[in-house]
């Protein structure tokens, strides 16, 4: 069966328009679904400004049901997908505003290690969302917090939010391995691991400096020894050492 957001059976009127091309100003015919469209008078290729990702933003199926996304719709995708998982968290936690408020910052901080280091940024925000996402889990069975206990419990959970988004096979399995192992790095890591590795020591440090200041030579000598990568560290001098 055809996804009837992509069988023309359903469409209303407005799904067919006609776009002026940014380069000669022709208009261009687009369908709603068409991700991009190459003008035939001047042989510009441009993307539909229209086009609602709908589902397929998210949805593990979206490349049989309307073709592939071109690479210029990617980080709308990955932002989607992000965004969804932001909300799951939230809901996840409730009114714990501390650990929401923890998960927020270190996704901050991750997409700006993750960009400059050419990470994946949908395994590396996922991950910082639900890294911490097993800590209720290691309260209510171990009646503690610690790092061992939250890298096990996390992992069953954060499955169980994204396949019910529709989250890629892929992502899951390698989104799962960083939660449960993300306090704890291996031999040989991958920059989706540092990335949120060190965007989650950022987090850690900087609540730690608000409740028992350092002083500026202890927290140097931390920032010097302890980061995976160097816009991590860059980005922890930056927010740290004022």
């Amino acid at each position: 069966m055809k996804c009837p957001g992509q069988d023309s059976q359903y469409w209303k009127p407005g799904a067919v328009f006609d776009v002026k091309c940014p380069e000669c100003g022709s208009e261009v015919e687009f369908f709603k679904d068409d991700p991009t469209r190459k003008c035939p008078k001047c042989g510009h290729r441009f993307l539909n400004p229209n086009l609602d990702f709908g589902c397929a933003s998210y949805c593990q199926y979206a490349e049989q049901c309307i073709g592939n996304l071109p690479p210029e719709l990617l980080k709308d995708k990955d932002d989607l997908l992000k965004d969804r998982v932001a909300v799951e968290v939230k809901r996840y936690f409730k009114q714990d505003f501390k650990r929401i408020g923890h998960a927020s910052r270190v996704a901050r901080y991750a997409e700006q290690i993750g960009r400059e280091e050419q990470g994946n940024l949908a395994v590396i925000l996922t991950a910082a969302y639900l890294h911490d996402i097993g800590i209720k889990e290691a309260e209510r069975k171990h009646n503690s917090s610690a790092a061992r206990y939250q890298e096990e419990e996390g992992p069953p959970i954060a499955r169980e939010i994204l396949i019910k988004l529709g989250a890629a096979e892929k992502i899951i399995e390698e989104v799962c391995h960083i939660i449960g192992h993300h306090h704890h790095p291996e031999k040989e890591e991958t920059i989706n691991f540092m990335s949120l590795f060190d965007a989650d020591l950022i987090a850690n440090l900087e609540e730690s400096h608000k409740q028992n200041p350092m002083d500026r030579s202890k927290l140097e000598r931390i920032l010097a020894k302890s980061f995976l990568t160097e816009s991590g560290r860059k980005l922890a001098e930056k927010t740290l050492v004022k």
